[in-house]
């Protein structure tokens, strides 16, 4: 018998022999050729009254990816595509990548200056655009770019179409030889400047894609609705899982929450995502209804209130709390649901839905720490900052090396978000850093409060930041949405916060006012902020 002291003499190659038969290397365009073999007749993609099946999808897949290689697509060329939720955007999210290009997806609710910036800083060498944006294109220089213009009609003699017609069908040549190459380009929504080029990478995307397809319980029956931007994160990643797990693509154009109720009832919608302002437009609908099947619905983009999460269960949707950057792939941790939880009373559930959770299955897990990178108490009131690394963390920032070694001092990524670490090993958030209210030298949570005030029956929405003060240098204010048809005065509304808060955490002052939101229906706390900062050197007092 060979002895320990002969086995360790051995060289690595002996004990563990390196073979090509043992991997392949991990990327999301592989999901679909799997789909397409196992179901090729089952519906894949529905937009309107079209339904492609999966064998039709993986052809046209094909064709756009020939086409591509055709009008001289090299590797990782990057191509740019502004599109709404239309078969199309799903297509170029398999083409692209088969065709071995980065895609680069664009916010298609920018204007043409930001849409020019993220042209000529990506070095994007094809644009694939949907003609019902023409005007975020206007007068932008695209002289070196190659363009293709979407019709969804899907004309045969439009220029998307007769492109997918130069293409052949059947599969290419794979370029890929290295999983941790680039798939995408996604940018940041850019609120503090311009916005920033997020790299994710065959292997990030693969793998949160199963991480999708685990905790959002995607089955090949799942009927999944377009109510998030197929840009926002690649879909968070959806527009792999839902091909991954072999469900069905159910494409909306624009958020509509009448029509998203008439799909519900009409397609048999299983699951939907989006950011809460899309999910308070749903349940307060007059469409809105009790289900006759449970609608799996991932809510992230903003910290939901327990008051929209209760909502919601009334219904019959169950809300999965996910949470995660751009630079994570979108969502990266998850509310995981707790057999205990059931008997808990209907607020303190909705409270505990609320927070965001622990890492996907696939992650590392996340850490809330002090300014020396060192875990803070998991008391559930100890503030610090969210961290996170491993397999669903971006590469780093586009042409930024600065920016990606700033992102990831001491060799984590720094998400800018403040929250507390509870015992149960579940981290919650409070701000992002740059919202912390600091009055008279207590920490404020501005998402605290706001959560409290939108208890209010009349309260739509409400968002809080900091004003300056003589006294204690920065006070809270809230700006608040009612609900239509409803009336509320600015002592009601701070009455009914200092009944459920400690009276400093209660704010001083209401304005009543539509929040000021980005594309993705995040509220613009900053376009709040310099209003009440506007002519003050600092922003903090």
């Amino acid at each position: 018998m060979q002895t320990i002291e002969m086995m360790t003499e051995a060289t690595a190659a002996d004990l563990f022999p390196e073979t090509t038969v043992s991997r392949t290397e991990l990327t999301p365009v592989s999901f679909l050729r799997r789909t397409a073999a196992l179901y090729p007749d089952r519906v894949a993609v529905v937009h309107g009254g079209r339904r492609f099946t999966w064998a039709e999808h993986l052809d046209r897949v094909d064709r756009l990816a020939s086409a591509m290689r055709g009008a001289g697509l090299r590797k990782h060329d990057r191509v740019a595509i502004l599109c709404r939720n239309l078969p199309q955007m799903l297509e170029a999210h398999m083409a692209v990548p088969a065709a071995g290009g980065v895609l680069v997806a664009i916010n298609i609710r920018l204007s043409s200056d930001e849409v020019g910036y993220i042209l000529d800083h990506s070095g994007a060498r094809f644009l694939l655009f949907d003609r019902a944006l023409r005007g975020a294109m206007e007068g932008l220089d695209l002289e070196h770019v190659m363009i293709v213009e979407i019709d969804e009609d899907m004309s045969p003699d439009g220029g998307y179409e007769r492109f997918l017609a130069s293409g052949s069908p059947g599969p290419i040549e794979s370029w890929l030889e290295d999983e941790e190459e680039p798939i995408s380009i996604n940018y940041t929504s850019g609120t503090t400047g311009r916005p920033k080029g997020v790299v994710y990478t065959h292997r990030g995307a693969y793998l949160n894609a199963l991480g999708e397809v685990i905790e959002a319980h995607l089955r090949s029956d799942s009927i999944y609705l377009w109510t998030l931007p197929m840009f926002h994160c690649n879909g968070w990643c959806f527009t792999w899982a839902v091909t991954a797990a072999g469900g069905t693509h159910v494409c909306l154009p624009a958020v509509d929450p009448g029509k998203i109720w008439e799909l519900i009832d009409s397609e048999g919608v299983t699951h939907l995502n989006g950011a809460p302002v899309v999910h308070l437009g749903v349940v307060n609908h007059a469409a809105a209804h009790p289900l006759d099947r449970e609608i799996i619905v991932c809510v992230a983009g903003a910290p939901p209130s327990p008051t929209l999460l209760g909502q919601m269960r009334t219904l019959g949707f169950r809300p999965l709390h996910v949470y995660g950057l751009t630079e994570t792939y979108g969502p990266t941790t998850v509310c995981a649901w707790q057999e205990s939880w059931p008997q808990m009373e209907t607020d303190a559930l909705a409270s505990r839905l609320a927070r965001q959770g622990q890492a996907y299955v696939i992650s590392d897990e996340v850490r809330v720490v002090d300014p020396d990178i060192r875990d803070v108490p998991r008391d559930g009131i100890t503030m610090g900052e969210v961290v996170m690394r491993g397999n669903n963390v971006m590469l780093g920032y586009f042409r930024s090396r600065e920016g990606t070694e700033e992102a990831f001092r001491g060799g984590w990524f720094h998400s800018g978000d403040i929250a507390v670490w509870h015992q149960d090993g579940y981290i919650e958030l409070r701000d992002r850093a740059k919202d912390l209210i600091i009055s008279g030298g207590e920490n404020i949570s501005t998402i605290e409060v706001e959560q409290a005030i939108v208890k209010h029956p009349a309260v739509l929405e409400c968002a809080v930041v900091a004003v300056p003060h003589p006294r204690w240098g920065e006070r809270p204010k809230a700006f608040v949405t009612l609900r239509p048809g409803v009336s509320a005065s600015e002592e009601e509304i701070i009455t009914f916060a200092r009944e459920r808060l400690a009276h400093f955490k209660a704010p001083d002052t209401v304005d009543f006012c539509e929040l000021p939101k980005t594309s993705t229906g995040k509220v613009q706390k900053f376009v709040l902020r310099e209003r009440e900062w506007q002519g003050l050197e600092r922003r903090i007092n």
